[in-house]
């Protein structure tokens, strides 16, 4: 058989990588010090799979340069309109081609043309030279290569392929295969695409010929030249479309066509495989915390006669989640040899007291638990089962079936009456992978979980607050050879449940995520110990508040669902006479929720400023962003703003948050998440209770539905202007100093100092509470001036002010910005961390160096993805000092609290919820707010405010 040269479409695999991962529920892939990785796992990923599968003798990759080519000069609007490409996409390509460059691949490239063409190119000397080629790419544009007889054929990744679990699949596309795809034959595409164009690569195309058209077209005249030759018998509208656009086909026809001779340094002698650069590339995968990748590259290596690794680890590579969920579903039966582990499966009352004695035993280290249960709703969870692991031997794991509907199972109450004296007991330390949801799951079983010592998740999390802190990617970074499984890759039925599974598998499922988390103890705890800081704000403020955050999401807050109802019809009114004063301002009517007729009424109709937005597929972007920068040209503005506002929270909250009442407890009962935000915060979700907007009417009608438990109070305690203290005490600036410590109100101490006069008005004061706010947030003049309602030019001399009146603020907030670069984090008033991974290599060189030798005014000018970071590293001792603030109170409130019969409902950014008996008010009203004052001590004091109501309106 002939040799084999397998081809990658190097920036097609790139951006199918990364769009199969940046835009994901959990944020995307990062390193632990927040390197992106999207780029680097979905294509090594595929790439190994490929050669793995393929076994191919040659391989290269090619690469556009980003520059104009032979396209561009032909016609300026080629590939116009395309969406910019994301900031974070850079730096991560440039770690993917330090890893190809390692793996001994050859890069190709040619100045002038495009990846395709270099692809053809290569693709055609192959084939001369007797290769077999096939070329990986998610781009149709290549399929007009296939050539059986020249033995070129296409291996097509699919949109959706490149998934953390599964398989990253290709398709082979042969002509038939094409021929099936597109409708037309692999001779042509170019033709085809020379008729109806292509969005993608702004290729027009013949205008009002569509794709179906083309194919039949092609199908009876065969090429382009043959429908024009044949163009009179062609009727009705077609011939006139196809004669008015003779020339934009012909056009595209040479736009569409690739180019066989693109010149290209590489040679077919350069992409024969020779094995990989292990010593260049493994400190590059511990970089980029990819090391499960080590086994199969050690194997390819073998493969291509390179250097073998001696020191990787020999357990068939953890990773299950190569195969497909239905591989898994029939791997999973047979696999306790292959991930290591022999749980032992107690399904005798003989074992469950044999377990239970061993148990008692080990009161000093952590045993690791886990949960498996039928929903991920607490409450509502039947628990299928419980396991456990107490050490490091393969059969030191346990797991008890309960609630299987096949198997042999124990009665749930007999096995928890025997746990409950381990798991209710302090004295028996416990560690889990995030123990609220595991706490709340034995809450509601009647148990009542306490000792629990380590949590992986959050310790994860302290470590490194920009990575993913599942187990499957904490085994990644931290457990050589050992990988947790995906629950989603268990090949569950649709309407099943994991109670639906046999026993003997979701004691491997389980049993893997109990021995992990147990293994992962020992490695956390030593990168904790390295920062002790960090290590303190885990024992002492983020495990403590884990179990407070478990009690607010199982009290859950009453709404009032009629009042609901009645301001949903109310808003519904308010949004029609919004809509028809937007009518008016436009002279026409038309759908306020179409970005497409949007973008005419205000560029076209209106003729509004385009520079302030950007050009899209439909027209120029209406998105928030872009009305911002229009507010104040034209009323329509405003309507539009405001109509969106509107629309939006009631569908949120007004609309959404009677449906997700519980029937049982008649309240909602939201999720805490610990571990999201990156400077420390809590966030909540389902509902999403932080974005109902503050201090706006909207807002306090929304919180009048959030109600007490009847003939009882609801209370909100609220730290006043806590970030501006942070500020102040972190920059020691002497006016705010001396505000916040003489009581004086510090937006009218900054009025007057940037109008330089002592009576203020009542105007003059919000510019000082504008810009008082916003500098922590890095405010421009231009954000300012929007927000201020002032000229961007009087908004530049107002920051100017701002900057001389208070230069240690600046100060301080540069002096971050520094450590960030210097040392690749900033740090909170505790001790927690943020770590930044800048892409520029002017900010890279200066990583290691002293802060206060960095010139920030030197440095070139800076991509948008940099300076967001710069403006975060500002931001984030002061967000992150007010996290760990209010944090510390919600712990030392909750221990107060266990001696009342009062509540904690709610944290709401810098604001606790409670519910509290009349008869209890007086007394908590004052303990409330002194511990609130006195959680962390600064050079200012803090101040909280504390009011009570029927509602939560009136509590503010």
């Amino acid at each position: 058989m002939s040799p084999l040269l397998i081809l990658i479409d190097g920036h097609s695999l790139a951006f199918r990588a990364y769009y199969a991962f940046a835009k994901s529920r959990d944020g995307g892939l990062r390193t632990s010090t927040g390197i992106p990785t999207n780029i680097c796992f979905g294509f090594l990923k595929s790439l190994l799979q490929v050669l793995t599968n393929q076994q191919p003798e040659s391989l290269a990759v090619a690469f556009d340069l980003g520059g104009k080519t032979f396209r561009h000069e032909a016609d300026e609007s080629y590939k116009a309109g395309r969406k910019e490409t994301p900031d974070d996409f850079f730096p991560d390509l440039e770690n993917l081609q330090q890893l190809l460059t390692a793996l001994n691949l050859p890069i190709a490239v040619s100045p002038g043309y495009e990846a395709d063409d270099v692809l053809a190119t290569l693709a055609k000397q192959a084939s001369e030279a007797g290769y077999r080629v096939k070329i990986v790419t998610g781009d149709r544009d290549l399929f007009q290569l296939v050539d059986s007889q020249q033995q070129i054929s296409i291996l097509y990744l699919d949109r959706n392929s490149i998934r953390r679990s599964g398989q990253a699949s290709t398709t082979e596309f042969d002509p038939a295969g094409v021929e099936d795809k597109l409708g037309v034959k692999p001779t042509q595409v170019v033709d085809f695409k020379a008729l109806c164009g292509d969005k993608s690569d702004n290729i027009p195309g013949v205008r009002g010929i569509g794709e179906k058209t083309a194919v039949k077209l092609l199908k009876e005249y065969g090429s382009l030249e043959n429908v024009y030759a044949n163009l009179d018998k062609i009727k009705g509208a077609n011939q006139k479309k196809l004669r008015e656009g003779q020339k934009d086909a012909e056009h595209s026809q040479y736009l569409a066509q690739l180019v066989f001779n693109a010149p290209t340094p590489v040679t077919l002698e350069d992409c024969r495989l020779q094995g990989f650069d292990l010593a260049q590339l493994q400190p590059l995968l511990e970089k980029l915390e990819l090391k499960s990748f080590l086994n199969q590259i050690n194997q390819l290596q073998q493969q291509f006669g390179g250097t073998v690794a001696t020191d990787i680890a020999t357990v068939e590579d953890d990773d299950l989640w190569f195969f497909t969920p239905e591989e898994t579903a029939e791997a999973m039966a047979e696999t306790q040899i292959q991930s290591g582990i022999e749980p032992q499966i107690i399904d005798s009352n003989i074992k469950l007291q044999q377990l239970v004695t061993r148990l008692e035993k080990l009161t000093k280290t952590p045993v690791a638990w886990d949960t498996e249960t039928s929903s991920l709703e607490p409450r509502d969870a039947k628990l299928v089962g419980i396991g456990c692991c107490w050490g490091q031997e393969a059969t030191d794991i346990a797991y008890i079936p309960l609630e299987h509907t096949k198997g042999e199972n124990l009665n749930r109450e007999e096995v928890l009456s025997a746990l409950r004296p381990i798991l209710e007991s302090e004295k028996y330390p416990k560690a889990l992978q995030n123990a609220k949801f595991d706490r709340l799951v034995f809450w509601h079983q009647g148990i009542k979980l306490a000792g629990v010592v380590f949590d992986t998740m959050l310790a994860s999390y302290l470590l490194a607050p920009e990575a993913s802190h599942k187990l499957g990617d904490l085994c990644l970074r931290y457990l050589s050879g050992i990988q947790s499984l995906d629950y989603n890759d268990l090949g569950i039925p649709k309407g099943k449940t994991i109670s639906d599974l046999n026993i003997s598998q979701v004691a491997q499922y389980c049993g893997l995520d109990a021995y992990a988390t147990f293994l992962l103890v020992e490695k956390l705890e030593a990168e904790l110990a390295k920062i002790p800081e960090l290590h303190k704000l885990l024992l002492e403020i983020e495990q403590p508040l884990e179990p407070v955050l478990a009690a607010m999401e199982n009290q859950g807050i009453s709404i009032d669902k009629e009042y609901l109802a009645s301001l949903s019809q109310k808003l519904e009114q308010d949004l029609q006479q919004i809509e028809k004063q937007a009518y008016l301002d436009a002279g026409e009517e038309f759908n306020l929720g179409s970005p497409k007729q949007l973008s005419e009424i205000l560029f076209t109709n209106l003729g509004l400023n385009r520079k302030k937005s950007r050009k899209t597929k439909t027209g120029y972007s209406t998105d928030h962003a872009t009305l911002e920068k229009l507010q104040g040209d034209h009323p329509i503005i405003d309507r539009i703003l405001e109509h969106r506002t509107l629309a939006k929270l009631k569908s949120t909250y007004v609309d959404a948050l009677p449906a997700i009442v519980h029937p049982q407890t008649q309240r909602i009962h939201t999720n805490f998440n610990q571990t999201v935000t990156t400077t420390g915060r809590l966030s909540s979700s389902n509902p999403n209770l932080q974005n109902i907007p503050i201090r706006t009417e909207f807002s306090r009608r929304i919180r009048q539905a959030f109600l007490p438990q009847e003939d009882w109070l609801l209370v909100s305690a609220d730290y006043s202007q806590i970030e501006l203290r942070i500020l102040a005490h972190y920059s020691q600036e002497p006016a705010l100093v001396d505000a916040y410590q003489t009581g004086k109100d510090v937006h009218t101490v900054t009025a007057q100092l940037l109008f330089d006069k002592p009576d203020i008005s009542a105007d003059e004061r919000r510019l000082g509470k504008i810009i008082n706010f916003g500098v922590i947030y890095g405010m421009g003049p231009q954000r300012f001036a929007r927000e201020s309602g002032i000229s961007a030019t009087i908004g530049k001399e107002f920051i100017e002010r701002y900057r001389n009146k208070y230069a240690r603020v600046f100060a301080y907030l540069e002096e971050m910005k520094k450590q960030a670069i210097a040392q690749g984090y900033v740090t909170t008033i505790l001790g927690r961390r943020r770590y930044f991974n800048f892409s520029s290599e002017n900010l890279q060189r200066l990583k290691g160096s002293k802060p206060e030798d960095i010139e920030l005014d030197q440095l070139k000018k800076l991509g948008q993805y940099d300076s967001q970071l710069l403006r975060a590293a500002a931001n984030s001792p002061i967000q992150g000092s007010s996290a760990d603030i209010i944090k510390v109170a919600m712990v030392r409130v909750q221990e107060m609290l266990q001696f009342y019969q009062a509540r904690l409902l709610l944290q709401v950014h810098d604001e606790l919820v409670f519910e509290i008996p009349p008869t209890e008010w007086d007394d908590l009203a004052v303990k409330i707010k002194s511990t609130m004052e006195d959680a962390v001590k600064l050079s200012v004091p803090l101040v909280v405010e504390v009011h009570s109501g029927s509602n939560w309106m009136e509590a503010k």
